[in-house]
């Protein structure tokens, strides 16, 4: 392709969803932490938060064609490209450094960007038309939402990354996404909830529990007492922002079986719940519990290919779901 190239610090390229920016002469990495503080978290969870599950990049241009340069990742989602709000096309990622889109009109449009959910991913530049034009969007006041969780809500399953769950609520209610899904990595860390407290945010919803149920991280001693401590460590900054906290949806084999700490996800719904009711007791008002079951439960585990993750279908329903107890909120 034959064009112009745009640098991919370009202050033209409107970012979101990212907590850092890592950006050096030849490319701009997302992160999902401060990226200056990695050497501060599990190297597990730092490789999940370099994955830019819910990005996006998003700028105007009258291009008929982009090309869209970046690193090359064996294991990496399918982006997703929008034109006007309206899903274009989506495209493989995975072992390649370069994508052409084209068939785009000569008029002037948004085009917004769906990063891989899951995969590192660094944008080496952009190539247009040579005298098309790239200006930032238009600055539209959205709700800001913030979502920790797993992989359940990293959704590494779904087909690509604006059919995951929290992609799929971000666009249905009209809000600006920041996800924190970290797969295998949702263990309440306390610098995650630091992160969150100085995090802009309208409203946050933590999925919790079924890491801490796999690796067995967490006993009924220091679950509650983890629970309660992110949440008011968010409080911090977020004095009245509405927070919902989900416990584990249904998982076969995991229901009632103690792992090696003799916890159930029975048992760890009770727990949620508890601290959830707690924390109301002594003023927190703006704290809402969600029962999981009531997102995802035992008559959809036919959509639970592997007994615990969600397919693309599973997850459409749990954004269905998890929209219905959002939305008073907004």
């Amino acid at each position: 392709m034959i064009g112009r190239r745009i640098e991919p610090n370009d202050d033209r390229i409107q970012w979101t969803g990212v907590i850092s920016l890592e950006t050096t002469e030849n490319w701009v990495m997302p992160w999902r932490i401060q990226h200056e503080e990695k050497d501060l978290y599990h190297r597990d969870l730092v490789e999940r938060a370099a994955m830019p599950a819910g990005v996006t990049i998003e700028f105007v241009t009258d291009t008929t064609q982009i090309e869209i340069l970046c690193n090359t990742v064996e294991e990496r989602s399918p982006i997703d490209i929008f034109v006007d709000g309206i899903l274009h096309s989506s495209h493989p990622t995975a072992k390649i450094s370069r994508l052409i889109l084209d068939n785009l009109e000569s008029t002037q449009k948004t085009i917004q960007i769906w990063l891989p959910q899951f995969g590192e991913f660094k944008l080496n530049g952009l190539i247009i038309d040579g005298k098309s034009t790239l200006n930032s969007p238009p600055s539209i006041n959205k709700t800001k939402w913030v979502t920790y969780g797993s992989s359940i809500t990293q959704c590494r399953e779904a087909a690509s990354p604006s059919l995951t769950w929290p992609s799929l609520v971000a666009v249905q209610n009209n809000l600006e996404l920041t996800c924190l899904g970290y797969g295998g990595q949702c263990h309440l860390d306390p610098l995650i909830a630091t992160t969150i407290r100085r995090t802009e945010a309208d409203i946050i919803t933590l999925c919790l529990g079924i890491n801490i149920y796999g690796s067995s991280s967490l006993n009924e001693r220091t679950f509650k007492a983890g629970v309660i401590a992110f949440v008011k460590l968010i409080r911090e900054q977020h004095k009245n922002t509405p927070i919902l906290v989900m416990s584990p949806i249904y998982s076969p084999g995991r229901e009632a079986t103690p792992n090696q700490v003799n916890f159930t996800l029975e048992k760890m719904r009770v727990e949620v719940k508890t601290s959830v009711e707690t924390l109301r007791s002594m003023g927190d008002k703006n704290l809402c519990y969600i029962d999981g079951l009531e997102i995802f439960d035992e008559t959809l585990s036919y959509l639970l290919p592997d007994d615990l993750h969600p397919n693309t279908e599973g997850y459409s329903i749990m954004a269905k779901n998890i929209s219905e107890f959002i939305q008073p909120y907004l």
